[in-house]
């Protein structure tokens, strides 16, 4: 699990109306909630606190091995089908979804279904569906036919780190 730092999480969560901060290599992507503010009104607070983070000089990841276990990283255990679905992601598929603010987290191969956590902007995302359905799984299947389907599960990454900074956020409001 990659740990964020915690101040600057929750800094922007902490901003009125952001639901969700989500740090790639290349991109930062913010979600709001379908409240009445306009991103135009919450864009400067969130670009402030970005900017304060990075002119502290502070490290973005407490932990920099992580950062370099992901979940497409070639482990000695992998078969040559899991080795090119990860290849096939991290060469074709992830710079494309992060083009639009999200990524994808390999999670497992098992009897021909590939198992993807949607990331970023692309959790929740309603047309997410449809491109792991028309783009991704035809993308897999045309590439490696053993891959018989792709399914989208929850990112139980995100669901800890939502848990951590909730329990966080809790002691810092006792303080």
């Amino acid at each position: 699990m990659v740990e964020i730092k915690q101040w600057y999480q929750r800094r922007v969560r902490g901003i009125d109306g952001v639901t969700r901060v989500f740090l790639a290599p290349d991109f930062i992507s913010v979600t709001k909630d379908d409240n009445e503010q306009p991103w135009n009104t919450m864009k400067p607070d969130i670009f402030a606190c970005i900017m304060d983070f990075f002119s502290s000089n502070q490290p973005v990841l407490l932990d920099e091995a992580t950062l370099a276990s992901s979940s497409s990283t070639i482990n000695e255990d992998d078969d040559e089908t899991t080795i090119m679905i990860k290849e096939l992601l991290d060469t074709r598929i992830r710079p494309t979804v992060m083009e639009d603010g999200g990524d994808i987290r390999f999670v497992s191969f098992d009897d021909g279904i590939v198992k993807l956590a949607l990331q970023g902007s692309c959790s929740g995302c309603p047309s997410s569906s449809v491109t792991l359905k028309n783009g991704i799984e035809n993308m897999m299947q045309f590439y490696i036919p053993e891959v018989l389907s792709v399914e989208a599960v929850d990112d139980e990454i995100a669901e800890v780190q939502n848990k951590v900074f909730e329990e966080f956020d809790k002691t810092l409001d006792k303080d």
